[in-house]
């Protein structure tokens, strides 16, 4: 399969890209990684099979992954990494694109179409979103209230007193991540490296300690007001102990006119790892259909 890979200059740096498959087939399908700070590394080990039918984007953010690093707190804002994102399509020239967001991914997506997309964006697939902080903290203190008395006080011990770069956290943060985030007994081979690549930096300046403590610049962030100005196909992908709860995306799906909802039964927030098939056959599924209403 063809690949191409490099650098692309944006606002603060330049960011790494790899494009998976044949220019001349279908319209090409960009995918925004979550984080803040993550990589492409885990969803390209698995969406990368999409590039049969047409180009695939993958890219790391800048300040983590393969890209620049570049030590300044000023950049690590959304509404700089949305005007990355328009840098990217216009100098690789992508006309006209799908975008997948996953996560933190979906903010990013949602933030780029309402405030400042090019033209030529035909779909959007909402992964595992959080579209309201807000929601998120509300659905994550619900799940923190069924984890065990023990690992309930040992989190609120350490937030309280601001030591959650302790080990005793870092345990009991497990217990929420092996149920809400990746139930696979058995971590991705690339996990580690993954891990490796990502910056926590970027994670703690925008969201926080934990999946379920927001205390960065992306606390207050809600674009629920806005989602009935998006006017293109949307899906809204998650897992049914997604830690972006069923019930949140379907709220949020319910905001934007025509959208689909489709829950993965058997996942939490790595659909695309704890159940590929499934997640990859409703993607396609709907890039085709997206791409039959034109």
């Amino acid at each position: 399969m063809r690949q191409r890979e490099g650098y692309v200059g944006v606002p603060g740096g330049k960011v790494w890209y790899s494009l998976m498959g044949e220019e001349k087939d279908g319209v090409p399908l960009i995918v925004i990684h979550g984080g803040p700070g993550g990589s492409h590394l885990l969803l390209k080990s698995e969406l990368h099979v999409l590039a049969d039918e047409r180009p695939v984007l993958f890219y790391d953010q800048l300040g983590s992954g393969n890209s620049e690093r570049p030590d300044e707190p000023s950049l690590w804002t959304t509404e700089r990494f949305t005007e990355e994102l328009a840098c990217i399509r216009q100098q690789l020239g992508l006309d006209e694109v799908h975008l997948l967001g996953h996560s933190w991914g979906t903010m990013l997506a949602a933030s780029y179409l309402l405030d400042c997309a090019l033209p030529g964006v035909r779909s959007v697939i909402f992964s595992s979103p959080c579209l309201s902080a807000e929601m998120w903290k509300r659905d994550a203190d619900a799940f923190l209230a069924l984890l065990p008395a023990k690992t309930q006080a040992v989190i609120g011990h350490h937030e309280a007193n601001g030591t959650t770069d302790s080990e005793e956290y870092e345990a009991a943060m497990k217990e929420y991540y092996r149920r809400h985030v990746n139930r696979l007994e058995q971590p991705s081979p690339l996990a580690a490296e993954s891990r490796a690549k990502a910056n926590r930096d970027v994670y703690m300046a925008m969201w926080g300690p934990s999946e379920f403590t927001p205390t960065g610049s992306l606390k207050t962030y809600d674009c629920t007001s806005r989602l009935h100005e998006l006017d293109l196909p949307a899906l809204f992908l998650c897992g049914r102990y997604d830690e972006a709860s069923p019930e949140s995306t379907a709220y949020y799906r319910s905001l934007v006119p025509g959208a689909s909802l489709h829950i993965l039964e058997n996942s939490s927030h790595s659909g695309y790892l704890e159940e590929p098939e499934a997640y990859i056959g409703t993607v396609r599924a709907f890039l085709r259909k997206a791409e039959d209403m034109r």
